[in-house]
This record gives structure tokens, C-alpha cells and sequence, in this order.
């Protein structure tokens, strides 16, 4: 498999980011409530391949529920392009629907069923290992 440098961004670019992600990925669509209310599709990676290029100062967190997760929002646009999951508070969760097109060799997206999160966490924790 291999790996390359994808580039992502908010709505108004504001914050921008890169990550290292396989050329040919498989990404979850989640039906939990705030992943069906924003259409999130994830890519998950390690903290280590990810790299916030601008924008930090432009961020705003949400937490709800348990608090683990850190929804980051853009303040200018309010998209959330990237966030620290709860399954996974080791990596990043990238929103598919904000990287660059045409940086992918292939892109499967499976669902993922968030609404019974704790039973099935555990399928995504592997996914923010090196």
C-alpha cells in the first residue's frame, strides 16, 4: 500500500491541514446525531500523520456527551474539517468531504453504524496506530 500527502481545508480555507493517508482508502460514514446533522465521512489517522498548516487561532471546540471528543469548527465558516474522535483520541478524524479531489487512487466508503457506538467503537481504534 501505498502512502502520500493529502491536503484538506474548511469551506472558506481559513483552516488548512495535510495528512498522510493510504492512496486507496476506505472510508466510515457514520449515522451518529452529529455525523448524519454534518455529513462527516471519515478518514482516521494517526496524530503523528497529521499536520495542522493554518489556522489554528480560527478554531473553536464543541464537546457533548462523555466530552472526549474535540469537534473543531472553523469560526469563520463553521465547517469542521478535522476533529480528535472519541474512538480514537490518538489521531484525527478527516472529513473526506473537505480534502482536495483527485488525491485518492480509489475511495470505498462503508457505513458505519455510530448510533450503537459503544458496540462498535472498537472496529475503528486500529485505525489511529502506526
Amino acid at each position: 500500500m501505498t502512502k502520500s500527502w493529502k491536503r484538506g481545508a474548511c469551506h472558506c480555507g481559513a483552516v488548512r491541514w495535510e495528512a498522510e493517508t493510504e492512496d486507496c482508502i476506505v472510508a466510515d460514514e457514520c449515522n451518529c446525531s452529529i455525523c448524519r446533522m454534518t455529513g462527516f465521512i471519515h478518514v482516521i489517522v494517526p496524530a503523528s500523520r497529521f499536520r495542522l498548516l493554518s489556522g489554528e487561532d480560527q478554531l473553536t471546540e464543541y464537546k457533548f456527551n462523555t466530552g472526549v471528543a474535540r469537534h473543531l469548527f472553523c469560526r469563520s465558516c463553521g465547517v469542521k474539517s478535522f476533529y480528535v474522535p472519541r474512538s480514537n483520541p490518538d489521531g484525527y478524524s478527516l472529513n473526506l468531504r473537505c480534502m482536495e479531489e483527485g488525491q485518492f487512487e480509489s475511495v470505498e466508503i462503508q457505513p458505519f453504524d455510530g448510533r450503537n457506538w459503544e458496540k462498535n467503537a472498537g472496529r475503528l481504534a486500529h485505525l489511529s496506530k502506526e
